[in-house]
């Protein structure tokens, strides 16, 4: 793909890089080959986030309209998240836990983090992870099924913008792996991608949360995606791919946890 490609080649480049679902035609085997697209393809990441949001918040209706409580209905759009990405995030978060805290040195870590084994940090960020997002969007989705399906699509898509936020503001901790294969995003292509999925961030607030609650969602998640820059410049001198699926994490579970306390401020239902 051409540094000039169209900006339907960067959404389907996004798409096909952050998910496991299926990109048109003979594409997939195009975007295989190389990540140099990335730093400019990224002007379209809001978008594949909030494709994959809104499928999140098809299956979480679907679910209620089924029957099944927000208590069930909840974990099981968290699990269609992690099968959809096949657990990209999830990984990177669990990797960053057990580097970051189980290793001594940057280069201990930066091994640790490389290991394809999970540790008690790793299992523990993991578990709280899952339990955090799934009992989050559970409580605002007891509360409005309309609001919760909304909430999903602001958070993939604020989400995977900050986890650009380490790649832009740190550099490569190491000479090989995706952090330095995709090289840094592209100032323009960011502002673009920041920009675009602000104004997503806040769709909830056309669901009823109200702006107020909107924006704070949005300030808590873009603080604590870059608290990890510091972070990760002290521990391991830079960023990986790992910090950035980190970076996503943390950020999805603050914009969700902000939205609980809608939770009895508003009308129930849908």
């Amino acid at each position: 793909m051409r540094s000039g490609s169209s900006l339907s080649d960067d959404f389907w480049f996004c798409l096909h890089f952050y998910t496991r679902l299926p990109v048109p035609g003979g594409m997939a085997k195009r975007l295989d080959t190389s990540l140099a697209p990335f730093a400019r393809a990224i002007r379209m990441l809001p978008f594949a986030g909030a494709v994959i949001g809104g499928l999140a918040a098809a299956v979480l209706v679907a679910a209620v309209a089924l029957g099944l409580p927000p208590a069930i209905a909840g974990p099981l759009t968290i699990a269609f998240l992690v099968v959809c990405t096949g657990a990209l995030h999830e990984d990177g978060l669990a990797d960053c836990a057990d580097g970051f805290f189980g290793g001594g040195t940057p280069q201990h870590r930066l091994a640790i983090m490389g290991d394809s084994y999970i540790g008690a940090f790793g299992a523990a960020a993991l578990t709280m992870s899952l339990y955090l997002r799934a009992a989050s969007l559970s409580v605002v989705a007891g509360n409005s099924v309309t609001l919760a399906a909304a909430v999903l699509i602001g958070a993939a898509a604020l989400s995977r913008m900050a986890s650009l936020m380490p790649l832009l503001m740190l550099p490569p901790a190491k000479g090989n792996g995706a952090g330095f294969c995709a090289g840094k995003p592209e100032k323009s292509a960011f502002v673009f991608a920041a920009c675009m999925a602000v104004a997503i961030s806040l769709v909830p607030a056309l669901a009823g949360s109200g702006i107020l609650h909107a924006l704070s969602a949005l300030a808590a998640a873009i603080g604590t995606a870059y608290a990890l820059v510091p972070l990760a410049r002290s521990v391991i001198g830079g960023q990986t791919g790992d910090v950035a699926g980190a970076a996503q994490q943390v950020s999805e579970i603050a914009y969700l946890i902000v939205f609980t306390a809608y939770q009895g401020s508003g009308p129930r239902g849908a």
